[in-house]
């Protein structure tokens, strides 16, 4: 029950494209449909529930779809905790490549304790 809309929105004058994902609270704000720069009223190229778009679209990624139903209590810890939408990633990713941020030394003394 993945609620969110996938938006194409133009802005005429520089026809720059932009692609919103929103919910349908959000789909509703006027402020979305205009330019905050100029105050220029934004095209709606296209306006697709972004289910239907992922399942047309997935190929040209390529990657592959699978749907989780929320029936088994592993399908239902999964569309819980993603809300709806997970991925997996493609490569195996070594973390150990990254630097590591040194912890920051803090006071642990208890001389100033009560």
């Amino acid at each position: 029950n993945v609620e969110i809309k996938r938006l194409q929105i133009k802005n005429p004058h520089t026809d720059a494209d932009h692609v919103l994902l929103v919910t349908p609270e959000e789909a509703k704000k006027a402020s979305l449909y205009r330019d905050e720069e100029t105050g220029v009223e934004l095209d709606v190229v296209d306006s697709v529930p972004f289910v239907e778009w992922i399942v047309d679209n997935y190929k040209n990624f390529g990657t592959k779809l699978a749907f989780v139903t929320d029936r088994s209590q592993e399908g239902n810890q999964f569309c819980k905790g993603f809300g709806g939408l997970g991925g997996l990633m493609r490569y195996c990713l070594e973390l150990e490549s990254f630097e590591q941020a040194q912890p920051t030394k803090f006071d642990d003394s208890d001389e100033d304790f009560m």
